[in-house]
């Protein structure tokens, strides 16, 4: 079995497949005050609720964009679960090409999404993030990832609308009865919901200008779902993209 580790600014999102089958998937809040042994008794304990032990492991691989909590996973990984993590960086074989400018400061959950999309759909693709920040992320037929465009999420947005604007609530984000909100908290869920709709059509177009009109455009992250379901231009929906690239880059490592 293998354990995949995708370590967000929100959240750890874990996948354990056995072969190229994720058995189980856990989302688990990101702490930076947590200790290596917290987050170790939490993996274990989550292992063994799936019914396996450290042994059954083969391997663990790890993307990391919180970089101070990098370190506190892979010793967590180390004494609780006894295996050294694969973590995705610089020198790992990916099958993707990185034409950044800065190749290193590409986030590595968005190399996983690049190889993920590249083996399970084909390029050219525009894949989108849903995460703390929504990401645009451009990718060539031949499996170059150029780069692509960075944006606030859309719980941030609607967080910072929170606690910039004295009378605006906090809100869940939930598709309303219409675009015209009849009251605050049904427009603000139309401006943020809406608005990222079109802004994501918007910059779908603008990706398909540069990418060619063969482009796909793979949706991932956790409000995939939501946004997907009111728009056209969202071919594939893929919750666990980012894990299913972790596991490919590992088999891509093991030899």
């Amino acid at each position: 079995m293998l354990l995949a580790l995708d370590l967000g600014n929100t959240n750890l999102t874990i996948g354990l497949y056995e072969e190229a089958r994720l058995a189980w998937h856990w989302r688990l809040a990101t702490d930076s005050a947590r200790m290596p042994d917290e987050y170790g008794l939490q993996l274990l304990g989550l292992l063994t609720h799936a019914g396996h032990r450290p042994a059954a492991l083969k391997g663990i691989v790890l993307a990391s964009v919180v970089p101070n909590l990098t370190g506190r996973i892979v010793q967590a990984c180390r004494e609780y679960l006894q295996n050294e993590p694969l973590v995705v960086e610089a020198g790992v074989k990916t099958g993707v090409r990185i034409r950044y400018e800065d190749p290193r400061a590409v986030g590595a959950d968005r190399v996983a999404d690049a190889v993920a999309a590249l083996h399970l759909y084909g390029g050219p693709a525009c894949i989108i993030d849903f995460g703390t920040a929504t990401t645009f992320n451009a990718l060539t037929k031949e499996g170059d990832y150029l780069g692509g465009a960075i944006t606030a999420g859309v719980n941030l947005a609607a967080e910072a609308l929170f606690t910039r604007a004295a009378k605006l609530p906090r809100i869940d984000l939930q598709r309303p009865p219409s675009v015209i909100g009849r009251n605050t908290v049904h427009a603000m869920q139309s401006g943020l919901l809406f608005g990222y709709v079109s802004m994501v059509e918007g910059m779908v177009e603008r990706f398909r200008a540069e990418l060619g009109p063969e482009m796909k455009v793979i949706a991932t992250g956790g409000l995939a779902e939501i946004v997907a379901k009111e728009t056209k231009v969202i071919q594939h929906i893929a919750p666990w993209l980012t894990l299913d690239g972790l596991r490919i880059i590992w088999e891509l490592n093991r030899a």
